[in-house]
């Protein structure tokens, strides 16, 4: 669903989106951009009992005893073991 940018920056949110988001004249809501270039618009403390559980997590520290780059290698595998970008180019050329 488009709609427009005024030049005061506002946007008028569809009635349909506004319905489906619970959101009345009056009402706050969070705005703030995602790394892909997208916005979200969401009822202000739509998403206040998610954080706190995050947070909660957090705060139980449920990995302990290893650095964050020890645990994501465990994760992801040990980056000096990937293969070159010219290994991946000469893969991908024979499957081809």
């Amino acid at each position: 669903m488009a709609t427009t940018v005024t030049v005061k920056g506002q946007v008028t949110l569809p009635k349909k989106v506004r319905d489906a988001a619970g959101i009345q004249p009056g009402d706050k809501v969070e705005v703030r951009a995602t790394a892909a270039g997208g916005v979200i618009i969401e009822k202000a403390g739509a998403d206040d009992g998610y954080k706190r559980r995050l947070y909660d997590i957090a705060r139980r520290r449920p990995i302990r005893g290893i650095t964050t780059d020890e645990f994501m290698k465990e994760l992801r595998g040990d980056p000096a073991e990937d293969p070159s970008p010219e290994a991946v180019r000469r893969a991908l050329r024979k499957r081809a």
